[in-house]
């Protein structure tokens, strides 16, 4: 049955199950068309399986019970052709700003697949404590759900990753799709651009056999037919979707220029109405993410670099983010807009000061000796970020709001992250990006 939420009250049903297998890596390939108000792509999900996140978890996560296997529904993908508009035709061209990416082998599948929507009445899973058995019971398959909502599944499959030129030399076993995704993951952090450049160009590869899949109002449900445990289970996975115009993640709307404009919001339902992904608190990814839209767009993310956008024909741009610290799926943010990047007419006396203040110097240095996290590249052992007070940051804002952002607000943001710095220390990331949200945002603060 729907679950009705009392905002005041209930909490996000958790369906996900992230007992059995946890995602290790996102790569998204988005759309943004204005028009209908949808963004549609893919999403290529690479899993690990075992112990690894074990002391990570808490007490909070959801337990799994076994249901039948009529409880749970599944159908395969109808032959549907979807028509292919010109935004669509470099689907599989990525844009990459800080490292090179082969796109050889690249596979547009946004004209093609099924046509299955949502289901608006629930297929089985009764509420978000109890979930189908994902363990091994036998003849019973390994059922993978995901917390999903607002979204049109229309196509899930198996990625090839073993098709990928070059990628034998991530394993002792080439042909063991699975074993490669395991080694893929494993490569230690000072890799983190190599296993970056190698999850892009298997996102890239073809499918090899569509999967069962089924929806309901909270959760996205998929088998392989023969797959009766977790590790059986294929560990990279690629789900054609398109959100809804009434999607609650997103905002549709003006800015204060009354130019359109669309944001991600961080409640109710954080991102699910976004990207089927699983969002219990032990679930920690990385993601890396390539979103395209009219040239005349700027497409913000909450990823690492900063992003310059590609050129694409027919008036089109790409742009590429990506993180390396694992992070909660809610923690993905975008906003795409006509924003104008608001920068300092002059450099004051004071900004010099300031910076010359936030130069390394021994004194400056605060270790924070050894880190006990999972393994990423950390900047807290870094001694030019620890002495970093300012870190690099870049402010957004409609073009009406350019004057007043240059005389109100850039002259604060120094010193708040000077302060900032003084109080917490050194910030987690290498930069950070302010954007003037449109007069309706609701929520706090995107991540």
């Amino acid at each position: 049955m729907d679950i009705k939420l009392d905002p005041s009250r209930d909490d996000l049903p958790l369906m996900a199950n992230t007992s059995h297998i946890l995602v290790k890596h996102y790569v998204l390939d988005l759309d943004v068309d204005f028009e209908s108000q949808i963004i549609e792509g893919t999403i290529v999900l690479f899993f690990e399986t075992g112990n690894r996140f074990k002391k990570w978890s808490s007490s909070t996560e959801v337990a799994c019970q076994s249901e039948s296997n009529e409880a749970c529904r599944f159908r395969m993908p109808e032959p549907c052709q979807i028509p292919v508009t010109s935004t669509k035709t470099f689907s599989s061209k990525i844009g990459y700003d800080d490292f090179v990416i082969c796109g050889k082998g690249g596979k547009d599948t946004s004209g093609k697949g099924g046509n299955h929507d949502n289901q608006e009445q629930a297929s089985g899973i009764s509420s978000s404590k109890y979930c189908c058995d994902t363990g091994n019971h036998g003849s019973e398959e390994f059922l993978l759900v995901l917390d999903c909502c607002d979204l049109s599944v229309l196509k899930v499959e198996e990625v090839d990753v073993a098709a990928v030129p070059g990628i034998e030399k991530f394993t002792r076993s080439p042909k063991l799709r699975n074993q490669i995704v395991h080694e893929l993951g494993a490569l230690p952090a000072d890799r983190w651009r190599e296993q970056f450049d190698s999850y892009a160009r298997c996102s890239q590869a073809p499918g090899c056999g569509d999967l069962l899949f089924d929806t309901d109002p909270w959760s996205l449900q998929i088998r392989k037919t023969g797959a009766q445990t977790a590790a059986d289970f294929p560990h990279a996975i690629r789900i054609q979707y398109r959100t809804k115009p009434q999607g609650r993640s997103v905002t549709w709307t003006s800015d204060q220029s009354g130019r359109p404009c669309v944001y991600t919001v961080g409640s109710p339902i954080n991102n699910r109405a976004l990207f089927p992904c699983q969002e219990p608190p032990v679930a920690m990814s990385t993601w890396q993410a390539t979103v395209r839209a009219a040239a005349s767009f700027v497409v913000l993310m909450s990823g690492e670099n900063s992003a310059k956008p590609t050129q694409l024909r027919e008036g089109y741009s790409s742009w590429h983010y990506y993180v390396t610290m694992p992070m909660p799926a809610s923690t993905f943010t975008i906003a795409v807009g006509s924003w104008t990047e608001i920068k300092p007419e002059i450099c004051s006396p004071s900004d010099l000061a300031i910076e010359r203040s936030s130069s390394p110097s021994e004194a400056d240095f605060r270790y924070v000796g050894f880190c006990g996290h999972m393994e990423y590249p950390c900047r807290f052992q870094n001694a030019s970020a620890t002495a970093q007070k300012i870190i690099p940051h870049r402010v957004f804002a409609p073009v009406c709001l350019e004057s007043a952002c240059q005389e109100t607000l850039l002259p604060l943001i120094p010193p708040c992250l000077s302060a900032a710095h003084s109080v917490l220390g050194t910030h987690p990331f290498s930069r950070l990006d302010i954007l003037i949200v449109p007069a309706n945002f609701s929520s706090l603060g995107m991540a």
